[in-house]
């Protein structure tokens, strides 16, 4: 009878022999993506299974903008800076940017504030319903999921594998903190269970999200998730809507689509309006 392999024999360090499920190089190979993806479907999606959760709020917006102490602080900072140098352009940009962050950051209250406000009201009696999802990096995003934190009720948070590492923020419940490679299975994720999308000011990440589930509602590959955008004197500035109706490219109806709050309790209240079926009264 042969003798069986020794644990030093070259057979048993190969990794050909290691089993494919254990085999991290192999799972990182360009013919394996199918397989990825389908793991970053599955991995999220179980999970929250096994936590009960039955529906989401996503809320979007800037990671950049802090809450207001936090931001004025640093526009003090960039003041006194350009105070030193006040002919040099580098400061004069920063000390403008600071003065913007510092006018919106009570958007940042506002974020917390929905956060604490629909899961106080919606995760009772044990039920995980209309729970707050996030990108889960700082900013909005943070203030989101603080605010459900505040009132000790869970919160998700879907990271992505950026080249600028971006940690997740700390108030999102550890047990439903994902990180994913694949944009575009985070993106399903977002809107799997979800009843609403509430989009505070952002950048071109809040933009990709917003216009994303626009077009999802606008041609019918998605029903009844809410639209929300928290500022209207921000969003009509920022974008022509009425323009895209002058040019022909999308009807008037589509402009339907979403709504106007300027206060956490205004979005949820339009949320609750147009989901009387599943928002508690």
């Amino acid at each position: 009878m042969p003798n069986s392999p020794q644990a030093d024999s070259p057979i048993l360090s190969s990794p050909a022999f290691r089993r494919a499920d254990s085999d991290p190089e192999f799972l990182q190979r360009d013919e394996l993506r199918a397989v990825r993806l389908q793991l970053e479907w599955f991995k999220p999606e179980l999970i929250q299974q096994d936590e009960g959760i039955e529906s989401t709020i996503v809320v979007f917006g800037s990671a950049r903008l802090l809450e207001p102490a936090s931001a004025k602080a640093k526009l003090l900072l960039a003041e006194e800076a350009l105070a030193a140098s006040p002919h040099d352009p580098e400061k004069k940009r920063t000390f403008a940017m600071a003065k913007n962050h510092a006018a919106l950051s009570p958007y940042y209250q506002e974020a917390r504030e929905f956060g604490r406000l629909v899961s106080s009201s919606c995760q009772i009696d044990g039920q995980c319903k209309f729970v707050i999802i996030t990108g889960g990096g700082p900013g909005i995003m943070e203030a989101a999921n603080r605010g459900a934190a505040d009132v000790k009720a869970k919160s998700i948070g879907l990271n992505i594998a950026l080249p600028h590492e971006q940690l997740p923020n700390p108030y999102i419940t550890p047990a439903l903190c994902f990180q994913f490679r694949y944009f575009a299975l985070r993106k399903m994720h977002f809107l799997n269970r979800a009843k609403a999308l509430v989009v505070f000011p952002g950048g071109f990440g809040t933009m990709d999200e917003l216009f994303e589930t626009l077009t999802l509602l606008q041609t019918g590959k998605v029903q009844d998730v809410s639209v929300v955008l928290i500022g209207r004197a921000f969003w009509e500035d920022l974008i022509n809507w009425k323009k895209f109706v002058e040019y022909g490219l999308i009807a008037a109806e589509d402009l339907k689509l979403f709504h106007y709050a300027e206060t956490a309790g205004e979005a949820w209240n339009i949320i609750v309006a147009e989901h009387q079926k599943d928002a508690p009264s």
